[in-house]
């Protein structure tokens, strides 16, 4: 593991260290600042105490967050797949090729 390093995040008042390739730092870094903003959000709210359950709030929160996005890109993507299929029937009875 020769290619790796070692990074330092602070989230919520506490110090974690990780090993990862040089290439993922920052991208470990954005998501690390972004976990504490989300925690110190939920904290903030003073609707849900403790560590772990400020957590396990975060980690829902962008689950939540990530299949809404997925179900967004397969929207779009089944949606231009439609219209690709419409454009091709059109491309079809223009010059007279069977569907």
């Amino acid at each position: 593991m020769s290619d790796t390093t070692q990074v330092n995040v602070r989230i919520l008042e506490k110090e974690y260290q990780f090993a990862c390739r040089e290439e993922e730092r920052v991208a470990l870094l954005q998501a690390a600042d972004y976990l504490d903003r989300l925690m110190r959000e939920i904290r903030a709210s003073g609707r849900v105490v403790g560590l772990d359950r400020i957590a396990v709030m975060a980690a829902l929160n962008m689950a939540n967050d990530l299949l809404h996005q997925q179900g967004n890109e397969n929207a779009l993507a089944e949606s231009a797949l439609e219209r690709v299929r419409k454009l091709h029937q059109r491309l079809d009875s223009v010059t007279g090729k069977p569907e």
